[in-house]
């Protein structure tokens, strides 16, 4: 495991995210599956985690209301992906806590996420809890409506 201050988080742009995107969550699929509705909205963030200037993990967070919540001013995180040669150097932890760091920073309070069952154990781990039951959604498998309050 490398150092933890080796790696480095920066804000970066939509198609930026496809470079991890596509092979980690859209494997087999056209790139063009990379493009998420939203991702180039005014509330829209991204985020990548990078080994000098290899891009090591993504994460993208949307200003975005679920009704299932009654919550003012709530963002849903998409697109979190690490590639696997970084899994186990902490970096999915590091991409989600700058993100709610950066929540916080524009009045945000609480995130929500569709979350990939596979994925449920980390995200129990930094305090996300799941609400309802597992759903499926056709290109990407079962998943988990999840959510946190800052």
């Amino acid at each position: 495991m490398k150092d933890a201050s080796h790696y480095q988080v920066k804000f970066i742009d939509a198609a930026r995210t496809y470079e991890v995107r596509h092979p980690v969550l859209r494997e087999g699929l056209p790139l063009s599956s990379c493009i998420f509705e939203g991702d180039d909205d005014p509330g829209t963030f991204h985020l990548g985690v990078f080994d000098g200037d290899r891009l090591a993990g993504v994460v993208t967070l949307l200003e975005r209301n679920n009704p299932v919540f009654d919550v003012h001013r709530q963002f849903q995180l998409r697109g979190m992906a690490v590639m696997p040669e970084y899994r186990g150097e902490r970096l999915g932890y590091r991409l989600v806590r700058a993100a709610e760091e950066e929540v916080m920073r524009r009045s945000g309070s609480f995130i929500w996420m569709n979350a990939r069952k596979v994925a449920i154990g980390f995200y129990e781990h930094i305090g996300y809890a799941i609400t309802g039951e597992e759903f499926l959604i056709e290109t990407a498998g079962p998943h988990y409506l999840m959510s946190r309050f800052l």
